[in-house]
């Protein structure tokens, strides 16, 4: 495999992120539902939302590519879950590795800059959400101190999955 590199994206990578952000959400849980709601779904990972995201400073894309490919990227931005946070605090809006790079250290990469640019921009804590039945992300989180603050019906078109949000006081933040 090739060396994978690490920068920040900006606007003009949103065809590339929509891209990777739709084959990498497809390939881990497009079985799981129907066409129409898996469809309706992946219409969020539209160019034109990405670059209006990818502008704003208030988020932060980190794009990994290898051989010219977009193979992960993890998306910080203002939180947006059905929480009450406890302070100043930061959400991870997505975290997504294409299959062929699990395990091979890339997710951790990206979770050391996750955590490093939740603390530069203040956050005290970094809260996420993750599928219930995801139990690969879900010991991958824990590893990292992630604790359980409550459940969160994750909307794929019409159908209502069960998502843990989970909170991470940075503080307290390890390695993994």
């Amino acid at each position: 495999m090739t060396t994978p590199t690490h920068r920040m994206a900006g606007p003009e990578d949103a065809a590339t992120v929509a891209a990777l952000g739709r084959r990498s959400f497809t390939e881990t849980f497009g079985h799981l539902y129907k066409p129409e709601d898996l469809a309706a779904f992946l219409a969020n990972h539209s160019e034109e939302r990405w670059r209006q995201e990818l502008a704003d400073p208030a988020f932060a894309v980190r794009l990994v590519e290898a051989a010219d490919e977009a193979i992960a990227y993890a998306k910080l931005g203002p939180p947006s879950l059905p929480f009450e946070p406890r302070g100043p605090s930061i959400e991870l809006r997505q975290f997504y590795v294409l299959a062929p790079w699990h395990g091979s250290g890339l997710a951790r990469e990206l979770m050391t800059w996750v955590i490093g640019e939740a603390k530069a921009r203040g956050a005290d804590d970094l809260y996420l959400s993750v599928f219930i039945d995801n139990h690969r992300a879900r010991r991958f989180y824990a590893r990292y101190g992630f604790e359980y603050v409550g459940d969160y019906h994750f909307m794929v078109g019409s159908h209502a999955d069960v998502d843990h949000v989970m909170r991470l006081p940075l503080s307290r933040a390890h390695a993994g």
